[in-house]
């Protein structure tokens, strides 16, 4: 079996991003594998898990049974993260139940910290910037998500959950998820100059440490930035960033250039790419490749559109 009758035997979410992104199939068959994604597979198991409440296992970003006073971890099963898996699905926003469910979500969801709507957002750009993107993506007004992301950003070009300070240095993991959410917006919405030189100057901060070193002295910060993990959730990773690069500076910058090779390296000898890093919390239900070490059809996808873009290759057959 090749790589891409491999991938066409996943989930639908999978299938109809294979056809769009790798093998260039025509419009009109890849809505329609587009179209199972709310009542097949991973979609439609993560529209039947929302509650009665409109919320995702009763919270927006942590369940409704986690006490407040426990100590601090991460759970994928609330709202929010529910929210992003259904737009990383490519569910169509304008299939009934998928616009059903974000009117639901939209009217209940509000945020532990502050008690705010979910799409006026909180105050930290991790956060944030997942649910501008989502906002985007499900065509919902968000505009005050992305004025407060233009005012957390530093003075190094990104942005940091954990710090306050904006003179104080960045983080690669609040700096991807406030680039994918400020990206989203301006397809959808009127950009100022302002926001788009917020953007760009997020883009830098990741381009001048090539995607995944330190500016200061060309290191690692961190060894599972380079690991490959699906889904991401509020992690970074160099094939994340790989991914927003397509998308956002399709002409290639070279400073992308480590990164790709880096990814390059990962393939395996039958072609796939491997899951390699599983961010620890409870899910609603279990995806493939979420197994650290095994093959993944998300990772081979998500890398060979990247290096397909890279490359400038033609359809994969």
């Amino acid at each position: 079996m090749d790589v891409i009758e491999y991938l066409m035997t996943g989930d639908p979410a999978i299938r109809w991003q294979v056809m769009r992104d790798l093998t260039d199939a025509a419009p009109d068959e890849v809505a329609a594998e587009r179209s199972r994604v709310a009542t097949e597979g991973w979609g439609a198991a993560l529209l039947a898990e929302q509650g009665d409440d409109g919320l995702w296992d009763g919270g927006t970003y942590r369940p409704g049974w986690i006490d407040e006073n426990r100590p601090f971890f991460d759970a994928w099963t609330a709202t929010h993260f529910s929210l992003q898996s259904l737009a990383e699905y490519g569910a169509d926003p304008a299939a009934e139940p998928v616009r059903r469910a974000v009117d639901r979500a939209a009217g209940s969801a509000r945020w532990e910290y502050n008690g705010a709507p979910y799409f006026d957002g909180e105050v930290e750009p991790c956060i944030n910037g997942i649910a501008l993107a989502v906002g985007a993506y499900f065509s919902r007004d968000a505009a005050p998500i992305a004025e407060t992301l233009l005012a957390t950003q530093h003075s190094d070009g990104g942005w940091n959950c954990w710090e306050d300070d904006t003179a104080r240095p960045s983080s690669f993991h609040s700096t991807i998820c406030a680039l994918e959410g400020l990206w989203a917006w301006e397809q959808v919405a009127e950009a100022s100059d302002e926001h788009r030189a917020a953007r760009r100057r997020g883009e830098e901060y990741l381009l001048e440490r090539r995607l995944f070193r330190r500016k200061s002295d060309g290191t690692v910060p961190d060894l599972r930035m380079t690991m490959i993990s699906v889904p991401w959730r509020w992690f970074y990773d160099v094939l994340r960033g790989l991914e927003y690069f397509r998308l956002a500076r399709p002409e290639r910058d070279e400073r992308c250039a480590d990164a790709i090779e880096l990814l390059r390296e990962k393939r395996l000898d039958s072609g796939l790419f491997p899951f390699e890093n599983h961010h620890e919390g409870p899910v609603l239900f279990t995806m493939e490749g979420e197994h650290d070490g095994f093959p993944s059809r998300w990772a081979t996808l998500r890398a060979l559109r990247v290096l397909r873009w890279w490359d400038d290759a033609p359809a994969l057959t």
